[in-house]
C-alpha cells in the first residue's frame, strides 16, 4: 500500500502523461497529485477511484500488485491489523486486493468522530453499498440523510454526493464500491 504513489507515477509516466493532465481529468490540483505520488498524503478512496479512472485502471491494481485469482480468504486479524490511516479521520482496509479482475471492491472502514472532517463530500463513478457493523452514523446521499445503526445498510449511485457524520465516537462499517466500466474511445 505504501508504494501507492510510486505505482500511480509509474503508470502515468508509462502513459506519457503529465501531472497536470491527470490532475485536470480528476478535477483536483497538480500539487495534490504530486503529494500523492510522493507518498506525502494518503487520499480518500473516492480520490483514488478518480485517479484509477484517469489512468484507465482499477483501484485494486493501484492498491496492490501481488496478483492472484480465485478465492481470497481474509481473517478478521488480518483486516484489523492492516488498517491504513488516512488524513481524513478514517482508516480503511481493502479486501481481496490481490485479485485484480474484480467487479466490486470491498473495504472495511473505521471512522473516528474526533478526527473526522465533516466537510468531506464525495462523488465518483459506480455504485456503492455500505453495511454498519458497530457504532452509529448519519449518512447523507443527495438531499436525504439517513441515521444508520448496526445492521442497517444503504445502496446508492456513488455519483450522488454523499457524506457521513459519526454519531458515536467510532463507527465500523463495510463499504463495497463498483468502478463503472470505462468508456472506450
Amino acid at each position: 500500500m505504501m508504494d501507492l504513489g510510486n505505482k500511480i507515477k509509474k503508470l502515468r509516466i508509462e502513459q506519457n502523461r503529465s501531472l497536470s493532465d491527470i490532475a485536470a481529468v480528476c478535477g483536483f490540483s497538480k500539487s495534490l497529485l504530486s503529494k500523492i505520488e510522493n507518498g506525502k498524503t494518503v487520499p480518500p478512496i473516492s480520490t483514488l477511484i478518480k485517479i484509477a479512472d484517469a489512468l484507465g485502471t482499477k483501484v485494486s491494481i493501484l492498491l496492490d500488485d501481488h496478483q492472484q485469482s480465485g478465492t481470497i480468504y481474509t481473517t478478521k486479524e488480518t483486516s484489523e491489523s492492516r488498517l491504513v490511516k488516512t488524513d481524513k479521520g478514517y482508516s480503511f482496509f481493502t479486501f481481496a486486493v490481490e485479485r485484480s479482475e474484480k467487479l466490486m471492491q470491498p473495504f472495511l472502514f473505521v471512522s473516528r468522530k474526533e478526527e473526522s472532517d465533516n466537510r468531506n463530500i464525495y462523488s465518483h463513478n459506480g455504485e456503492e453499498f455500505i453495511y454498519i457493523l458497530e457504532g452509529e452514523m448519519r449518512y447523507k446521499v443527495g438531499n436525504v440523510e439517513y441515521t444508520l445503526k448496526p445492521g442497517d445498510s444503504l445502496y446508492f449511485d456513488s455519483i450522488e454526493k454523499h457524506k457521513l457524520t459519526s454519531i458515536t465516537n467510532e463507527v465500523k462499517y463495510i463499504a463495497v464500491f463498483t468502478q463503472s466500466k470505462l468508456n472506450e474511445g
